[in-house]
């Protein structure tokens, strides 16, 4: 790497990260640097909301149409509904917990 004056500088005396205060001058103030971060964070956490969302809705709307068809099947959707977002919860923790171990 050439230095300031032309001449070659070691690999070991190149400081890998900034200074504090240049970095400062870059980064142009704490609301510039929220507002980045803020996007990468929607990037990351908008298809998770759409897909939460749309689970919800599946279930909401499955239950809507069996309330039309009769109160028996609305009763029979509903317990299935909860038996099954019970079992799917319980298999979600349960792996989270065995990701915990490792």
């Amino acid at each position: 790497m050439r230095g300031r004056g032309g001449e070659e500088e070691p690999e070991s005396t190149i400081p890998l990260l900034k200074s504090h205060h240049e970095a400062e001058e870059d980064d142009g103030g704490l609301s510039k640097r929220v507002w980045v971060e803020t996007k990468k964070l929607w990037q990351i956490v908008g298809p998770a909301i759409f897909s939460r969302l749309t689970t919800y809705s599946m279930l909401v709307i499955t239950q809507a149409f069996a309330g039309h068809l009769g109160d028996l099947e609305l009763a029979a959707i509903s317990i299935v509904n909860n038996v099954v977002v019970g079992f799917n919860f319980g298999l979600l923790l349960g792996m989270a917990s065995a990701l915990e171990t490792l």
